[in-house]
């Protein structure tokens, strides 16, 4: 096949179709030219490429065919952007769904936490069993703040982040089966009771508190938060509405699963916290402050943002385009 001669008899329908492929606002009869034109270049090109392999004239139809691609099929979103829209809406949209939930999992869990201190508090059989009398005075004068000290700052901040931030995905994951969230969150509630109960057996409770608050505020906050986005993602399963059962659960694992990434970085501020603030020499009303202030991080993206983004109609949902194809529902 002759290249020159194809360039020469092709040479205005490329140029016609770069010429289209740069201009900002095409109508509608340029857009159907455009594509007709991007077919028909494309044809060309797999004409040359088949025949001759790669040559300069391959290259340069192949450039003009991407720049005309760009203009119909568009391109990919600024990273920054994402991430901006996805702190600042996504993530909100889909914390500020489960507040109330999250609410209602935070009070059965100090419910069934306080249950069990004064179960084991009522009853010196019960404490008995959780060990000797000197093992649990070590725990309550000795062991309970030295947990906080004995291992270097920056790896045990590192190793309760990732314990947590796996324990948060697990509940926003495993939340469809409807029971992996309340065993997390009666193991959960059960470890603070016990331990509350021991501290508070040997007078100790002014330790517990103190040492708990500047981390637990949050860390605690954002285990709520993720036991309610599972329960959420288990509940569009039960009462889907008006959508099928399979859309109704895409649709809220999508969402609400950006809960769990952000709860990754939450929890890495709890785990800083816990790791370099709690055991810091520091007076504290600075360490509770710092640790209201964390929470109040999280609290400002729930309930302002996440207040903001839901009027806009933000769900923290994929974009339609990304979520892909939807089957239409009545109702």
């Amino acid at each position: 096949m002759d290249l020159d001669a194809l360039a020469t008899a092709r040479h205005d329908d490329w140029e016609r179709l770069d010429a289209l492929s740069r201009r900002s606002r095409p109508s509608g009869a340029e857009a159907d030219e455009l594509i007709e034109r991007y077919q028909s270049a494309a044809a060309d090109l797999s004409l040359v490429q088949a025949t001759a392999g790669s040559t300069a004239l391959g290259e340069r139809l192949s450039l003009i065919l991407a720049r005309a691609r760009l203009r119909f099929t568009g391109v990919s979103e600024n990273p920054l952007r994402q991430l901006s829209h996805f702190a600042l809406v996504g993530l909100p949209a889909a914390l500020y769904r489960v507040r109330w939930l999250t609410l209602a999992v935070a009070l059965a869990t100090f419910a069934v936490a306080g249950l069990y201190a004064a179960w084991v508090l009522a009853d010196p059989r019960v404490m008995a069993n959780l060990g000797s009398e000197e093992e649990l005075r070590q725990i309550a004068e000795e062991g309970f703040v030295a947990y906080y000290s004995e291992n270097p700052a920056a790896s045990f901040a590192g190793a309760v982040w990732t314990n947590n931030a796996w324990i948060a995905a697990q509940c926003v994951a495993f939340g469809i089966t409807g029971v992996w969230v309340p065993w997390v969150i009666l193991q959960n509630a059960q470890n603070l009771g016990l331990t509350a109960a021991i501290m508070f057996a040997y007078d100790e409770a002014d330790t517990f508190f103190l040492y708990i608050a500047p981390h637990g505020l949050l860390e605690l906050t954002c285990v709520f938060v993720a036991a309610a986005a599972g329960l959420r993602i288990f509940w569009a399963w039960v009462a889907p509405g008006a959508r099928t059962r399979g859309a109704a659960v895409a649709e809220d694992a999508r969402a609400l699963f950006s809960v769990a990434i952000g709860l990754v970085f939450f929890l890495l501020l709890a785990g800083v916290i816990e790791g370099f603030v709690t055991p810091a020499p520091w007076p504290w009303p600075v360490k509770i402050g710092i640790g209201a202030l964390a929470l109040g991080l999280l609290l400002f993206a729930m309930l302002v943002l996440g207040r903001r983004a839901a009027r806009a109609g933000e769900t923290g949902d994929l974009a339609a385009f990304d979520a892909g194809a939807r089957r239409a529902t009545a109702g």
